[in-house]
């Protein structure tokens, strides 16, 4: 049964409705008055709704304004909500500001079972929840109808193919799936298919239902990088073809704290020469080497300064670490970057260090410790991340000066080839 907003609207019988349908009809019209287009269950004979969009675009409420419709104007639905955990489901999906029970009026309702995750209306249609790392459990239900949230942040497809083996029920059984995408296989397989209705969007779309000033800040962090691209504009980021490094990668070997023990802190820096709108970044990041013989990423200081501005940048960051060394690349700039730091800290430990190969020649090492799981990143650096995914063994960084990535890449060649000082434990 479709319902228009102008259909709804003309209709004068509605009055002789039961209660809960009455409430169920203008909880629809509510929603088609004041959602945008590519909110709205689109027409047309698809299979799997992709709703591929930035964070706080209103992807929730698709999934929950969708699949509330076809239970409320289809007695006895049987319907699935599948996401990454069965937390994530229940919190997100039914309690949530924009979830089902968010969306459904109370009248509809005739009870919720939080611990089994189950909803059930007054007409008999039957909502249950479901993790997508238990995919065994979806062997056997069948469905009318199913929403698949985040699947890109899923942990394999085992549960996808699961929801689709289980929509089997009525004339069309479909599938809605509201994602923030990434480059996964399974995320580009739908976007490619006949049978997908795809929908993208911005997180800008939904600006009027945000707080005030979120996205600004976002766009002034982000704007740019890959994670930008991908958390804001609903982008797809592919790895750019022969990239030393790859997101998933990094991905993997992240972590949230940094070891309590180091042998050995550097802060490296690759100086902008210049110091105008149009210059190059200057790279300062800080790095260990661990007891364990990995390597820590811990923290990317860079962006644009005047020489006064980086050398203190970068005394603070050595400061907060307990750095042994401070090292800098002297090919363009000589002695300035010992100058400098002489000015801020005459005691700052220093040495020079000078590129006798090309950029990609002396990345690739370092390169080759990511793939052996030897260097870790503490926390999330977005715009360091996006040069490493964009830097090629061809031709360096397409768009752009590499200056975090040399930093980095100072940095690990210098703990490798360091003998360190013997374990020491990091202040708080």
């Amino acid at each position: 049964m479709t319902l228009t907003t102008q259909s709804l609207l003309q209709r004068r019988f509605w009055t002789n409705w039961p209660p809960e349908r009455r409430a169920a009809f203008k909880a629809r019209a509510a929603w088609l008055l004041q959602a945008r287009p590519s909110q709205i269950t689109p027409p047309g004979d698809w299979r799997i709704w992709l709703a591929l969009a930035g964070r706080g675009w209103g992807k929730t409420r698709c999934g929950a304004e969708d699949l509330a419709y076809f239970a409320l104007w289809n007695a006895g639905a049987r319907l699935a909500v599948i996401a990454p955990t069965h937390g994530a489901a229940r919190d997100i999906c039914v309690e949530g500001v924009s979830g089902l029970r968010g969306v459904i009026p109370p009248a509809c309702v005739d009870h919720w079972n939080r611990s089994l995750g189950e909803l059930v209306l007054k007409n008999g249609s039957r909502f249950n929840l479901f993790s997508a790392d238990e995919p065994e459990r979806l062997r056997g239900p069948q469905f009318h109808r199913a929403w698949a949230d985040e699947l890109a942040a899923w942990r394999s497809a085992a549960a996808f193919d699961q929801i689709m083996l289980g929509l089997r029920l009525g004339e069309s059984p479909r599938l809605v799936v509201t994602t923030t995408p990434k480059p996964i296989a399974v995320i580009k397989e739908l976007a490619a298919r006949d049978d997908v209705f795809l929908t993208r969007g911005k997180s800008e779309e939904n600006a009027a239902n945000l707080a005030p000033g979120v996205l600004d800040k976002l766009r002034a962090r982000f704007g740019g990088t890959r994670w930008g691209r991908q958390e804001l504009d609903g982008e797809i980021a592919e790895d750019v073809e022969g990239a030393l490094w790859r997101a998933d990668g990094i991905a993997a070997l992240r972590i949230a704290r940094a070891p309590e023990s180091f042998e050995r802190v550097v802060v490296a820096i690759d100086p902008a020469v210049t110091a105008h709108a149009r210059s190059d970044e200057t790279g300062i990041i800080a790095a260990a080497r661990g007891v364990d013989g990995k390597f820590y990423v811990l923290a990317d200081a860079s962006g644009k300064f005047a020489p006064e501005g980086w050398a203190r940048r970068a005394a603070a960051l050595f400061a907060e670490w307990r750095g042994d060394l401070i090292l800098g690349e002297v090919n363009e700039g000589g002695d300035l970057i010992e100058r400098m730091l002489r000015l801020v800290d005459p005691a700052l430990p220093f040495k020079p260090v000078r590129a006798s190969r090309g950029k990609a020649a002396r990345a690739w090492p370092v390169a080759a410790l990511y793939e052996r799981g030897l260097v870790h990143h503490v926390g999330r650096f977005a715009h360091l991340e996006d040069q490493m995914c964009r830097f090629t063994g061809a031709s360096g960084l397409k768009n752009g000066s590499p200056d975090r990535v040399d930093a980095l890449v100072w940095a690990i060649a210098e703990l490798q080839a360091g003998l360190g000082r013997g374990p020491r434990v990091r202040g708080i």
